[in-house]
């Protein structure tokens, strides 16, 4: 008997039910994101934006290593490789590893040298206790660090044989000099 309502419905017009669904017109991907092409829901295609996110209770401990970008919330022991991706760690991170990546970004707290191709951006209330080795390196105002800073260009794992460690010293000390307290630790 239902079957025979079912068969009323999508004739009738402006029917106060949801009409089902035709199979074939639209597939489920685009029906939960209009906006976006059919073929977002590609596993090939949405890997390059994807990001993973590790949460506040999650606690790790070993090699961990990826091809996404990720964000880490919980604990981490051991060692992290992300080397062609951005790693964030969150505000609740707290991170006792080795670290090496495109680009860091600390919100929380490191223990452990961090190794960055690009960049590594300590942010305020970020903390980083251990070596930094990355050609850029950004601490903003109320962040934590003590260690020392290798700013050379390949820095990121790829140094280069024949450059004197001595010659990226100035370059270092010009931008480790500014009126920020945070960057206080890096001089001792």
């Amino acid at each position: 008997m239902w079957k025979r309502d079912d068969a009323a419905k999508p004739n009738a017009p402006g029917g106060p039910g949801p009409a089902p669904a035709q199979p074939g017109s639209v597939p489920p991907a685009a029906e939960a994101a209009p906006g976006k092409p059919a073929h977002a829901g590609d596993p090939q295609r949405g890997q390059e934006k994807t990001a993973v996110n590790i949460g506040k209770s999650v606690v790790i401990k070993g090699e961990l290593n990826g091809s996404e970008d990720l964000t880490i919330e919980g604990q981490v022991e051991g060692k992290i490789e992300l080397r062609q991706n951005v790693l964030t760690i969150g505000p609740n991170g707290k991170i006792k590893a080795q670290v090496f990546a495109k680009a860091v970004i600390i919100l929380g707290e490191v223990t452990g040298n961090v190794t960055a191709s690009e960049k590594v951006d300590i942010r305020d209330n970020g903390s980083v206790d251990g070596d930094i080795a990355s050609p850029r390196v950004a601490i903003a105002e109320g962040a934590h660090f003590r260690g020392s800073i290798d700013m050379q260009k390949g820095a990121g794992g790829q140094k280069t044989e024949g450059k004197p460690a001595a010659a990226s010293a100035p370059a270092a000390s010009p931008q480790g000099q500014p009126s920020s307290p945070a960057t206080a630790g890096a001089n001792r």
